[in-house]
């Protein structure tokens, strides 16, 4: 999971493995407990419905510098 601290308070919270995921927090606590709740759910369904489980996957992060 990724989480990203908003401007206005909380965590937006990506999933790279499932993109179809995406969620909030006002704390990195309740954003952790609503991206499990998230997977949670979307991994039922995909059961459910027979669709393959996604790999996990590492996401890459690099800085770059910009010229303005």
């Amino acid at each position: 999971m990724i989480f990203e601290p908003v401007e206005e308070g909380g965590y937006d919270v990506v999933v790279p493995a499932i993109r179809e995921i995406c969620t909030f927090g006002a704390t990195i606590e309740e954003a952790r407990e609503m991206a499990g709740d998230a997977i949670s759910c979307y991994l039922e369904s995909a059961l459910e419905d027979n669709e393959t489980i996604p790999q996990d996957k590492e996401p890459s992060l690099e800085r770059i510098a910009v010229k303005i």
